[in-house]
């Protein structure tokens, strides 16, 4: 009986087969038909223009849930966006008083800057106790080789002149950090062999919210200036037309300072030489011209912020990437510059990149290992990529 029973399901009318295979290839060519329209539209540029425009038209632009809402919900959103203006006021007032932590601990920190000034500069001459560091490639040495390495290194320093201080530290830590080095020219380093100490002076309590930034610099040969200064003016309250986009203290103007160069030695400035035909007697003569030069001392000299506060964007990005870099020095490089001296800040600061790296090598070989694992999986359906993909 199951064998009959069997048979009776598996049998149909061949009419009926008709139909399901009718419906098959409907259903099939539908598809198809489908698949082929998509391909030509992506396969024609003005249409996947129009399509890039459409989604980029609707980046950051309103769901329409909000204007379904009822009046009276509405209304009450409207009192949550009067709430969170009065939480910017608050977050401003935050920021002033860490304002102000900033300047008490700063009065706190500056002794030990101030000494630190001292031994580059050769002022002060620390103890043996206040060099003595015990450096991680030293803890697995013996007793008998800490005392041949020492006698090697006094047998070096022997033979080699007593340098004063620390030869060179600003212009090495400049030379470390990206974002300085990008500014430095060679005509600059000489210069900056005789930049003693740098620091941060911070507005006086109940004055508007500023910084200065302050380079000291050795008598030279290049100009008479011992101090240069940047300031930096900044803003910790909300906007009024956009009290949204509030987020945290932003920089609205900095001043640099003139620098009393001596003839001849202006590295922001060069000299060149352009030949001009006249028109009628064909004579040429040679005519001199002094126009802007490359150098990290431009950094004393930034474009000004009209009272408008509209800028050309070539003067807006100058002003961004001074901002940023004012904001790093004050940051960074003052209170950790012995470690981008010897270049451990930078090593930790790519430590933090190879780590995303790891990650992102990690995610591939589990990909790989569960392409491996996969029974289904063929590998030498990978071994020749589709023809479109193949090299021309």
């Amino acid at each position: 009986m199951a064998d009959i029973d069997n048979k009776d399901n598996t049998e149909m009318d061949p009419a009926d087969m008709e139909d399901v295979e009718e419906v098959e290839e409907e259903e099939t060519g539908e598809d198809s038909k489908a698949r082929q329209l998509t391909v030509q539209m992506m396969q024609n540029p003005q249409i996947l223009a129009a399509l890039q425009e459409r989604l980029d038209g609707l980046v950051g632009s309103p769901s329409g849930y909000m204007e379904s809402l009822p009046k009276v919900v509405k209304r009450r959103v409207n009192a949550l966006k009067n709430l969170q203006v009065k939480c910017a006021h608050i977050e401003a007032k935050f920021y002033e008083e860490v304002h102000e932590l900033e300047r008490k601990y700063a009065a706190l920190y500056q002794p030990l800057f101030d000494k630190r000034s001292e031994i580059v500069k050769a002022a002060y001459e620390p103890t043996d106790e206040e060099c003595e560091w015990k450096a991680d490639d030293e803890e697995e040495l013996s007793d008998e080789m800490k005392d041949k390495a020492k006698v090697e290194e006094e047998k070096k320093d022997e033979e080699k002149e007593d340098p004063k201080g620390i030869p060179e530290f600003w212009l090495t830590v400049f030379k470390n950090v990206d974002l300085l080095s990008d500014m430095l020219q060679e005509h600059d380093e000489p210069i900056l062999k005789h930049l003693q100490d740098i620091k941060v002076k911070f507005s006086d309590a109940g004055q508007p919210m500023s910084f200065t930034l302050e380079f000291f610099f050795e008598p030279n040969d290049f100009f008479t200036n011992t101090l240069l200064t940047k300031t930096y003016v900044m803003r910790s309250e909300p906007d009024e037309s956009d009290p949204f986009s509030f987020d945290g203290p932003e920089i609205m103007r900095c001043t640099g300072c003139p620098i009393d160069w001596t003839k001849g030695k202006n590295v922001t400035l060069k000299t060149i030489k352009k030949k001009q035909k006249h028109k009628g007697r064909g004579t040429v003569r040679t005519v001199t011209k002094t126009v802007p030069n490359d150098s990290f001392f431009n950094f004393f000299s930034p474009p000004e912020v009209p009272e408008s506060g509209e800028m050309d964007e070539d003067s807006e990005a100058v002003l961004a990437a001074d901002f940023e870099i004012g904001h790093f020095i004050r940051e960074r490089i003052v209170p950790r510059a012995v470690l981008y001296f010897t270049g451990e800040a930078i090593e930790d600061d790519d430590d933090d990149y190879d780590e995303e790296g790891e990650e992102a090598d990690d995610e591939e070989g589990e990909e790989e290992a569960d392409e491996e694992n996969d029974p289904e999986y063929d590998p030498k359906k990978d071994a020749n990529p589709p023809a479109e993909c193949k090299q021309q």
